[in-house]
Parts: structure tokens; sequence; C-alpha cells
């Protein structure tokens, strides 16, 4: 039986400017980045998140189809969205955005993700980025998480964005909707640090990973990785490399943990309580796996992740 994976969210063009290049287009979008990811890492993968039939919206289908990730909406006739990322001297990016988040219900999205006649099975959601926190879109995303949560484990990277969502308490109540409903969170420093400006970070972790979660993980940038579990609390530094720019490399680092996750076969709901209970050994492995992935996305330009192949190098 085919065991896939469907991820939810935005789909979207980055239009990347710097003072020191020409500027140039990147298929992108948080989950999207992640579809193409897990992809590369020879998972099959569902992708749910609305284009349009614009040359946008081409390039957009073109990446996906070349990427072997299967896009279950079709292309509508509204404006592909637009983020434009401004890199300063050190490759870091800041974003400004063009977006339309329009779905349809959730009882139509579940059926565009359950297996097709030819049989298979979602073992796996993951969703994030605006696509739970941006309306009218956001209602039908958390509708889907909790429909699918009992027979799924499910994922989840806040990714927020101030410019998009600027209600720090509506962008905090949601996060912990989501964080409740998911088995495993992966987030920035940035993101924390945003949600919970009073709040020490590891102590944010903490209080996640006691609302549900097996495993929380959070990276920050240049410096390490800290990951929290009910019995464990790791600390680890980023594999070196020399950065090109940032754009996906958090993205990379979430479908690399997550590939390595179902390695262990430690993804679907009847491993949920194996999940809850990994070991240290293994905690550490598939960071430093989603560390070499995030790593090697760092290196390049654009949202470009690694290949299965390249990781195992």
């Amino acid at each position: 039986m085919v065991e896939y994976f469907g991820v939810i969210g935005e789909a979207l063009v980055d239009v990347v400017l710097s003072d020191t290049a020409t500027p140039r287009a990147h298929v992108g979008g948080s989950p999207l980045n992640v579809a193409v990811g897990l992809s590369r890492l020879e998972r099959p993968v569902r992708f749910a998140g609305r284009y349009g039939q614009d040359d946008y919206g081409r390039m957009i289908d073109a990446h996906l189809h070349d990427n072997g990730v299967r896009s279950v909406l079709e292309p509508d006739t509204t404006a592909t969205s637009v983020a434009t990322a401004r890199l300063d001297p050190t490759g870091a990016a800041s974003y400004e955005f063009e977006l339309d988040w329009t779905l349809p219900r959730v009882a139509d999205l579940q059926d565009r993700l359950s297996p097709d006649a030819g049989g298979g099975r979602l073992l796996h959601v993951h969703a994030g980025s605006i696509a739970t926190m941006l309306a009218p879109g956001d209602a039908a995303v958390m509708g889907l998480l909790e429909a699918l949560q009992p027979s799924t484990t499910i994922s989840y990277d806040p990714n927020v964005r101030p410019s998009i969502v600027p209600d720090r308490a509506f962008a905090r109540a949601r996060a912990e909707e989501s964080v409740r409903l998911s088995d495993v969170v992966h987030a920035s420093d940035e993101d924390v640090a945003w949600l919970y400006p009073d709040r020490p970070l590891l102590e944010s972790l903490r209080a996640w990973q006691q609302a549900g979660p097996a495993l929380v993980v959070m990276t920050r940038g240049a410096e390490d990785i800290v990951a929290v579990t009910a019995e464990h609390e790791v600390q680890r530094p980023i594999v070196p490399v020399d950065v090109a720019d940032t754009v996906g490399a958090g993205d990379s680092f979430t479908a690399a943990l997550l590939a390595a996750l179902d390695d262990r076969r430690l993804l679907g709901a009847e491993n949920r309580s194996r999940l809850h209970t990994m070991d240290l050994q293994d905690i550490q492995s598939v960071l430093i796996y989603s560390s070499r992935a995030s790593a090697i996305t760092s290196s390049r330009q654009g949202a470009n992740p690694p290949t299965r192949a390249e990781l195992a190098d």
C-alpha cells in the first residue's frame, strides 16, 4: 500500500531582490517548499494550495510536476500570490506579500487528499505558515486538521508573518490551537520570540510540548537547534555552511525532519505512542539529518532542497 504525505498551505512565487544580484523569481511558499522537499526525499506527496492560471501559476504548476508533487487543486482565475524577498548583506530574507488564500470546503479538501480508487493511505499531514492564520482559508485548514487528526499524524510550522497577520494575540491563539492538534512542531526562534515576547524561548517550547506534541523543535539561525520531548531536551549545533541565502532553509529542515521520522516508522496514527517515547539517539539523529538538509539549501540560491541521494553522501 502506498503511504503518502499531504501538505496544505500557500503556493506563491518569491521575487528575490538584493543589492548585489539581478532580481530573480523562484516558486515558493513555506508549505509548497516542504512538499517539494519531501518529494525529493522520495516521499509520495499530495499538495493542497491554490494558485492562478497566470504566468506565475504556470511556473508553480510546472515546478510541482517536475518535482513529482501531485497538486489536488486546479488553478483558478485569481492572481497567483507573490512574495517579494529582499536579502540583506548576510543573505537573510525579509518579505512583502500579495496574497489570496481561498480554499474549498473542508469536506472537499478531505476528499481531494483521500486515497484514489486504486488505494493508498494518507500517513501524515503538514500545515503551517499563513495557511492556519489568514482568512478565509484558515478556517478550512483548521477544520481539515481536526477531521484528519484521529487517522494521521500532523506537523505544524507557524512560520509567522507579522506583516500579514499583525494581531499577535490572534496569531498566538491560533498557533496554540494548531500545536494542540499536532504531533511534530518546528518553529524558528524568531517565530517563538514574536509570539511570546515576554517569555524565555525554552519555556515556550516546553509549554507547547506539554500541550500535546511528541516533539517540538526550534531552529536558531546560525546558532543551534533545540528539541523538546516529554523525556528529553536536546541542544545541537547546526551544520556549518557558506550561506548563499536562507530562502527555504527552514522548510528543508521540516521536510527532512519528517522524512527522518518516517524512516524510523514513527509517523502515522498507529505509531503515535512510539513517537511520544522516541529515544535520545533517534532525536539526535533526526536533528543531524534535518540540519544537513537545511545547510545544503542555504548553500545555494532560492528554495532548492536536497535530494535523498545528496543527503546520503
